[in-house]
């Protein structure tokens, strides 16, 4: 019986979507800046990494090819692909990781997003003072958009000083609330996103996030690696569902368990950045019997690169990403299919520090996989139905298979 892993790399967009004017992204391409990037030198940073991205097995899959044929942008590329190779077209509208995840496992989002606007304060009165009340805090300390690192250093001693956790929000659907994991606490900390969880049902917020921290002065706080995100259920009939339908074995990596509210995930396995939580993908793959599904998030591409604008980083991600899919591909057996994608973009050259509304490339290959195009996919969806037909199951909600 067959098996299957999918993996998305968060924020792996390759540019072209023809609503990014809506979104202030007309423009954005993740995947084509960062070659552009490389290939001018630019993306050197203390000696980190230099010159031409280097991805040969990703290349070798047809990586830019999709962008290519995403964006028309010239991007070189070589030899014929060892896999099937294509990029997605989000209709979900959004531009952030539930909206893109649950897209991706067949069952996209089917109404629009509350957003809070780019003002200081940006949350509603009635919301903060529910949430200081109910929370029994002190207050509440940011109340606007920002990127996390930053506004953690600019209040993060105040945070220590008063006990007031703080709140922020971006472009996405999303209320962020970091706290001190040790003098804030960090059970206090989900408590308390629990419970704005439930305040913030009648926006149609997608996610409230813990973002737990450590240090004792600016220029030293770090979030740590216990993140935990409270999102909104996804829609019913996704690739997760129609597994558990059928009683096959699920493992999920990373935040997967988180996005899908741990509906249906399974095993789920937590880690830190991309080598240990990737090492621990190979262990969980090695023991997956036959029928049984891995669906995977790598996230430092989006959160320590994309978020902070770092070109350099993005890139060596992505190079160090590159080995360890290759390693991942010396373990696959007959009847083993891997997909490959983004959920969404998170260019490192653009302006601001928001995700970016761009497609995804996808990437399919296993040793039975056919090769070639499989050109533009109108849906993300269509990679949960190729997953499920691979393996067998009920069709999802939404997408038609590659094949």
């Amino acid at each position: 019986m067959p098996r299957a892993l999918l993996i998305v790399l968060d924020s792996l967009g390759c540019g072209g979507a023809e609503d990014a004017a809506a979104f202030g992204d007309t423009g954005a391409d993740t995947f084509g800046h960062i070659v552009e990037a490389c290939a001018n030198v630019a993306a050197d940073r203390d000696g980190l990494r230099a010159g031409p991205l280097k991805i040969p097995f990703m290349e070798s899959l047809g990586l830019s090819l999709a962008a290519r044929a995403s964006t028309g942008r010239a991007i070189p590329s070589t030899g014929s692909p060892l896999g099937a190779f294509g990029y997605g077209v989000e209709t979900s509208m959004g531009k952030d990781t539930p909206s893109g995840h649950w897209e991706i496992a067949g069952a996209p989002l089917d109404f629009d997003w509350g957003y809070f606007p780019d003002t200081n304060p940006a949350f509603p009165a009635e919301l903060t003072r529910a949430i200081i009340a109910q929370g029994q805090l002190p207050g509440i300390l940011g109340d606007r958009r920002a990127a996390g690192t930053a506004i953690i250093d600019v209040l993060g001693e105040e945070h220590l000083r008063t006990g007031k956790p703080i709140l922020y929000t971006s472009a996405d659907s999303v209320l962020q609330i970091a706290a001190h994991e040790e003098t804030f606490g960090l059970d206090r900390l989900y408590d308390l996103c629990k419970l704005t969880r439930k305040l913030v049902v009648p926006l149609r917020v997608g996610r409230v996030i813990a973002r737990p921290f450590v240090g004792a002065r600016a220029g030293e706080f770090q979030r740590t690696p216990r993140r935990k995100d409270f999102a909104m259920p996804p829609p019913r009939g996704n690739l997760l569902d129609r597994a558990a339908e059928a009683g096959r074995p699920v493992v999920s990596i990373g935040k997967i368990g988180d996005i899908f509210c741990h509906r249906n995930t399974g095993e789920e396995i937590k880690g830190d950045r991309h080598p240990d939580l990737f090492a621990k993908l190979l262990r969980a793959f090695g023991a997956l019997p036959d029928g049984g599904l891995i669906f995977a998030n790598f996230l430092d591409l989006d959160t320590d690169f994309g978020h902070r604008r770092d070109v350099a980083g993005a890139a060596a991600c992505i190079e160090d990403f590159d080995i360890q899919l290759a390693g991942l591909a010396r373990l696959l057996r007959p009847g083993d299919l891997v997909v490959l994608t983004g959920d969404h973009g998170n260019d490192p050259t653009w302006r601001g520090t928001d995700h970016t509304r761009e497609h995804v490339p996808i990437l399919a290959f296993g040793p039975d996989v056919r090769r070639g195009s499989i050109g533009r996919r109108e849906t993300f969806a269509d990679m949960g139905a190729t997953v499920a037909a691979h393996l067998g199951l009920a069709p999802t909600l939404k997408g038609r298979p590659f094949w």
